[in-house]
């Protein structure tokens, strides 16, 4: 599956972006989708993430305020993020996996998106 990520910029800290993943190449509803992100020097982190039968998690820093869903019809899953921190600036990759998984390795990955939170 290839996926292509969009939607990232620049934003104030409190406000609001969502950001687009675009999957092509194989059946899109058959996959469990996810966002993951990186901040420079730090670890890939979840962000979130959305199962083949609709089950959502989400990273513990991003509760309350970010929300996943995906769209079968349209080989979409989406990223809304409200409420930004400063501390969100990151680039973000969008993650495939097929099955109903939530977790485990993701084998594909966009080439991701620059999100910028300014204080």
């Amino acid at each position: 599956v290839q996926l292509v990520e969009s939607g990232g910029g620049l934003v104030q800290a409190g406000g609001s972006l969502r950001l687009s993943c675009a999957a092509s190449g194989s059946i899109f509803s058959a996959h469990s989708m996810g966002w993951y992100r990186q901040a420079p020097g730090k670890q890939r982190e979840l962000v979130a993430v959305i199962t083949s039968s609709g089950i959502t998690n989400y990273g513990d820093s991003v509760k309350g305020r970010f929300t996943i869903s995906r769209d079968n019809a349209e080989n979409t899953v989406d990223l809304q993020m409200n409420s930004l921190k400063p501390e969100d600036t990151a680039v973000y990759y969008c993650t495939a996996r097929l099955g109903d998984y939530a977790g485990g390795v993701w084998p594909n990955w966009g080439q991701g998106t620059q999100v910028t939170v300014s204080s």
